[in-house]
């Protein structure tokens, strides 16, 4: 029986992460009850899903697992409302409503054989972890060429996964590149906003494709850097999660023109983006 994608399935909170210095941003670790909901659960990078606090309300959030990570799900969550609170407040054990997976995902199958840049601002990099993972995983890392990484935040205490990030810079398979915005004690990498690091990196747009996700102003000003590295619009991507809602283009919130964010989107080519009004 299909399921009713206006009910949510129940998960486990296992693990509830502070992940940042201003204790703002928590990921959470959702394991599956059953067997069933996991089958059923059928997700790739870039997707999202709603979460319900029960009691409170659910919320969209771009699933920050990739689907060869079995048994789990994981969501990084920023403090701003009723229903994130009362996530970030849930002690281990919790169960969790969970509804989707939703929208569409970054186009692995385009981008086989392709190098990548995936770049990177804040806490929006969840969904590109998602789809770093994918691709650095052992059954899939050969269907694509060279993956360049570039992520950065305001400072140090404010970037995601630090574990992870540590083990990227150490793994040959694939160019991590980590910035801050200013100078801070004890950092040796990258300083500078991501627009300049990334024209400083200089990827090459030689058969690769760009992905881009960061608050709009990061956005903004880094697809000028990628258009004058000579990406084309049809090879750069990125992900209008911000405007995501009721998860199924029924309540109107999340239309851009003749396009429904929470169906067509969240991921668009630049080339799709440009036929739309500017308003996103």
């Amino acid at each position: 029986m299909e399921q009713n994608p206006y009910l949510p399935i129940t998960m486990k909170l296992t693990k509830n992460l502070v992940e940042t210095e201003d204790r703002n941003i928590n990921t959470f670790t959702l394991e599956f009850l059953n067997k069933q909901d996991e089958e059923n659960f059928k997700y790739m990078p870039g997707q999202f899903a709603e979460l319900s606090a029960f009691g409170y309300g659910e919320a969209p959030f771009g699933i920050a697992t990739s689907p060869t990570e079995p048994g789990i799900l994981k969501f990084s969550v920023a403090k701003v409302g009723c229903v994130s609170n009362a996530l970030h407040l849930m002690e281990e054990g919790t169960m969790v409503g969970v509804r989707g997976p939703m929208g569409n995902y970054y186009p692995v199958e385009e981008f086989k054989g392709k190098n990548l840049v995936i770049i990177g601002g804040g806490f929006a990099f969840t969904t590109l972890r998602a789809l770093a993972v994918y691709m650095l995983d052992p059954a899939h890392r050969g269907d694509y060429g060279d993956i360049t990484v570039i992520y950065g935040a305001r400072n140090p205490g404010l970037l995601l996964y630090k574990e992870e990030l540590a083990a990227w810079e150490n793994n040959p398979n694939i160019n991590l590149v980590t910035t801050i915005d200013r100078p801070a004690e004890g950092w040796t990498k990258h300083v500078g906003f991501i627009p300049s690091i990334t024209e400083q990196v200089a990827p090459s747009s030689v058969n690769t494709y760009a992905v881009v996700c960061g608050p709009p102003a990061m956005i903004k000003f880094t697809l000028p850097v990628l258009e004058k590295l000579n990406f084309p619009p049809e090879r750069i991507y990125t992900s209008l999660e911000m405007r995501m809602k009721c998860g199924l283009g029924i309540c109107g919130r999340c239309n851009i023109g003749t396009e429904y964010v929470c169906k067509d989107g969240p991921v668009f080519s630049m080339a799709q983006l440009k036929d739309l009004p500017s308003e996103y």
